[in-house]
């Protein structure tokens, strides 16, 4: 049976409390949110930064948070364990709640498969009396919170429901990816193909398989007559939905600089970047300085540079490499990464060495010129 609303909490355990006191058990009476993370989940940094927050409103009634580093990539448990505390010291100095340390994977098993979640960040919530009230994102924490400490949500229709949603989608995408993880390992893209159609079909909003599918069909397989149609429909929902994530999605997979373009009809291909790229600015205007503006603005950066708008673009990457500095924290490696690969755009871009704190880097041969490609015969019939 499946972990979830009302199922009493699994134990604890943990090899080692990276802060805090250890932690053995739930103590009657007290509500603990247990949040599984990493430090290479941008979301995970985020959530954990929210959660200090939490942590100090809810304290006097009674709420323990409990961060639980389950699957840090390292070679070894030491090393695992030196990055965290490292991380932690330098990320998170204002840190208040507890940080437990799981490198044999033993909390992963008992929390996060027992109740079929498979990304992170996930929060548990267990109640006074020791079973779980909760299980989801932490970005709904604060909504929830509050009517668990009431004692009105687990009897709520609108708890049960969410629940018995949620384990029915882990139901059916445990085993996709299960299927999916050995054929995108093996390139095998047929095979994936035909596993991420599978998960499209029962979870037609999940924007992960829906980009996957637009990138397998358009970029590892170039098979244009299934995957045009695909990219449509995707550029449409995303417009419909508002939602930065899909657009972001979406934008990557026209103007990715990584990626080879040069199959796909420009004329189509610009239209929809175009379109994608004024929704995209007006949802995250570059006045705001989100940290998440590395997901979409150097696809939209890169979709001016083309049109030849040079200056739009060098100005788009230079306020994603700003926004990279915000308040919010984002995990040391990939920032380092997206800092990088951000520098040598600018370079690029300006045909000309440039550098941005201690990071320089010159100009690239062979990257497209900054004009738009015209469309060929056939694709203006």
């Amino acid at each position: 049976m499946a972990l979830g609303l009302e199922s009493p909490a699994p134990p604890i355990k943990v090899e080692n409390w990276l802060r805090g006191q250890p932690l053995t058990s739930f103590q009657p009476g007290k509500v603990y949110i247990v949040e599984f993370w990493a430090t290479w989940c941008a979301p995970c940094v985020a959530a954990l930064s929210d959660l200090v927050q939490l942590q100090e409103k809810y304290r006097d009634s009674g709420v323990e948070v409990l961060g639980i580093a389950a699957r840090e990539r390292a070679q070894t448990a030491d090393e695992a364990r030196g990055k965290l505390d490292a991380w932690l010291t330098e990320k998170l100095p204002n840190l208040n709640y507890r940080i437990g340390f799981d490198y044999t994977r033993e909390m992963d098993k008992l929390w996060m498969d027992s109740s079929f979640s498979v990304g992170i960040p996930t929060s548990f919530v267990v109640d006074r009396d020791g079973h779980i009230a909760f299980i989801g994102s932490p970005t709904q924490l604060e909504d929830v919170l509050p009517k668990i400490l009431t004692g009105s949500w687990r009897i709520s229709d609108e708890a049960k429901a969410a629940d018995a949603e949620r384990i029915a989608k882990g139901e059916r995408t445990m085993p996709i990816f299960a299927k999916l993880t050995p054929a995108m390992e093996a390139q095998d893209w047929a095979k994936a193909l035909s596993v991420v159609e599978e998960a499209v079909a029962v979870l037609p909003d999940d924007v992960n398989f829906r980009v996957l599918r637009a990138d397998l069909l358009l970029h590892k397989m170039h098979d244009l007559q299934a995957g045009l149609p695909v990219m449509r429909q995707l550029v449409r929902d995303a417009i419909n939905k508002k939602s930065a994530l899909w657009m972001a999605g979406a934008m990557r997979q026209l103007f990715d600089p990584a990626n080879d373009n040069s199959h796909l009809p420009q004329a189509e291909r610009f239209a929809m970047g175009n379109e994608l790229s004024e929704h995209i600015l007006a949802v995250n205007p570059p006045q705001r300085g989100e940290t998440l503006k590395f997901l979409s603005y150097p696809a939209v950066a890169q979709y001016y540079y083309e049109s030849g708008n040079k200056d739009r673009a060098i100005e788009l990457i230079e306020v994603t490499l700003k926004s990279l500095d915000g308040p919010a924290p984002i995990p040391d490696e990939l920032k380092q990464q997206v800092m990088s690969v951000l520098v040598q755009t600018l370079a690029n871009y300006k045909g000309q060495k440039d550098c941005y704190g201690s990071l320089c880097a010159t100009p690239q041969a062979g990257v497209p010129q900054s004009t738009k490609a015209q469309a060929s015969p056939e694709e203006k019939r």
